[in-house]
């Protein structure tokens, strides 16, 4: 694929250091819509055939050691996405759920592949009891919510936490985890493990090296950028192949440039949602990067593995990136390299959010299929997880915090991790959460993310074409009665 590296020649929009950005944010952007045809769309659940339904296992009596009243000698099927948190974590929580029900047998593995390797099972009716749905080929779940292949977790979350039997599972939760499960109305669907700070990563020796401190304006973005070019590093790189890792820190720039009901009214699948200035003033930072050689050569041909391993080997200083990065490279990230994760840049400091602005959620989403034979099963292992014990072998293990409330007394902080911990505070209550991602995957994936985005740090779009095709993406789902809709309540 071709080169992001071309040189601006000095004229033009991009070579006024940002003179004209804040007009952007002061006119609305008067773009028409163009018909864009629909791409390949990921094989959709079926509403299930099959005889899932009769081979369920009988529930077994619930005692104080068993609230959810699991069947001790049932089989337990566990499929792990097998990404950057790796597999020990679950497999140690397993055994303790084979040490609690030693008559019962789990059958444990884990897959990179998890549509194409469960998507058929669901509609045969014969699902596994616990899905870690996570990674490239993740379900979509708003069509799985839609077509009521998920079951409701709310006994899970009001059963006694595996600590405390006092306590309910779900008051032990990170705020937010419970509503991010939520789609419309009280029953959750879906329970986030990981807790994931998107955003920004770097070298702080990296930065250090350029006698720099992390830019809080765009300017200053451009200032950082091109003292590194200087001495030969680029100033970002992306995960070209699956460039939905863009969002990560754009969205909450967009938020921050125009507030948090900026990204509400694109989750809402609202008119003209994307065409608002703030979205149309930060798209045209970012290819401000592209037009000026900013980003890494070769990036759009890199998948986020090769990406990654480029920035931690020094050749691009920040890298949009979600908190399992520092465990997913952890191999090549040198030991001196101080990972670091900052809340995005903003424009200036006309912004409508402050500095220090972030996305965090719940991540690595969890489900139980409606028509798993042990359903019961799967969410005990859910609450063996939710145990403090479970979270801080997770914290210590793959750098990363857990949805349990708490679990990192007594556990040294990485530096990624202690830098996510202080990004939070910094962030107090300026967190945001945008739920494209979780409402409609293949639109923030496939449409937003590769024909979009991916197009347009490529260059082989503009700013203004990329918004156009992107907001008759979002129109052409807000009018597709085959998709179950959702909206920020």
């Amino acid at each position: 694929m071709g080169s992001t590296s071309a040189e601006n020649n000095g004229t033009g929009e991009f070579a006024t250091g940002g003179v004209d950005r804040r007009s952007l944010i002061k006119r609305s952007a008067a773009l028409g819509l163009v018909s864009v045809p629909a791409m390949g769309f990921l094989s959709a659940c079926a509403s299930g055939g099959g005889g899932g339904d009769q081979d369920k296992a009988k529930a077994g009596k619930k005692t104080a050691k068993n609230p959810l009243g699991v069947n001790d000698t049932a089989q337990m099927e566990f499929v792990l996405f097998d990404g950057g948190f790796g597999k020990e974590y679950a497999q140690d929580a397993v055994k303790i759920y084979e040490k609690n029900f030693p008559k019962a047998k789990v059958k444990f593995s884990a897959t990179q592949k998890i549509q194409s390797t469960l998507q058929p099972r669901f509609n045969q009716g014969n699902p596994p009891d616990l899905i870690d749905n996570s990674g490239a080929e993740q379900m979509d779940m708003g069509v799985l919510v839609g077509k009521n292949q998920l079951a409701d977790l709310t006994p899970l979350l009001d059963a006694p936490s595996y600590d405390d039997p006092n306590k309910k599972v779900r008051d032990t939760l990170r705020p937010g985890i419970v509503e991010m499960g939520q789609f419309d109305g009280d029953k959750v669907w879906i329970l986030y493990y990981a807790y994931t700070v998107y955003g920004v990563w770097y070298s702080k020796k990296a930065l250090d090296s350029l006698d720099e401190e992390y830019p809080k304006t765009w300017d200053q973005m451009l200032a950082v950028c091109a003292k590194a070019k200087k001495k030969g590093m680029a100033g970002w790189t992306y995960a070209g192949k699956y460039p939905y890792y863009i969002p990560f820190s754009l969205y909450p720039m967009i938020g921050k440039v125009g507030g948090r009901e900026v990204l509400d009214a694109i989750d809402n699948l609202e008119p003209n949602a994307w065409k608002h200035p703030a979205v149309k003033a930060c798209f045209e930072a970012y290819y401000e990067l592209y037009k000026k050689g900013y980003i890494l050569k070769g990036t759009p041909g890199l998948d986020h593995i090769q990406s990654q391993t480029a920035w931690a080997q020094g050749k691009a200083l920040f890298l949009p990136n979600g908190s399992w990065v520092e465990n997913e490279s952890a191999k090549v990230i040198p030991a001196d390299f101080e990972v670091t994760v900052s809340a995005p840049t903003g424009l200036d400091e006309n912004d409508k959010m402050p500095f220090g602005t972030i996305w965090a959620s719940g991540g690595e989403p969890f489900i139980v299929p409606a028509k798993a034979n042990n359903g019961l099963g799967g969410m005990e292992q859910l609450r063996i997880m939710l145990s403090e014990a479970s979270s801080k072998n997770f914290t210590s293990k793959v750098k990363s915090l857990t949805a349990y409330n708490g679990g990192t007394d007594g556990i040294e902080l990485t530096p990624g991790l202690k830098s996510g911990v202080a990004a939070l505070e910094l962030a107090g209550e300026n967190v945001l959460n945008p739920r494209i991602q979780d409402w409609y995957v293949q639109l923030q994936k496939e449409k937003i993310g590769v024909a979009g985005l991916g197009e347009m740090m490529a260059g082989r779009i503009t700013p203004a074409e990329a918004i156009k095709k992107i907001q008759a993406f979002a129109d052409e789902t807000a009018k597709d009665s085959s998709i179950k809709h959702y909206k920020h309540q």
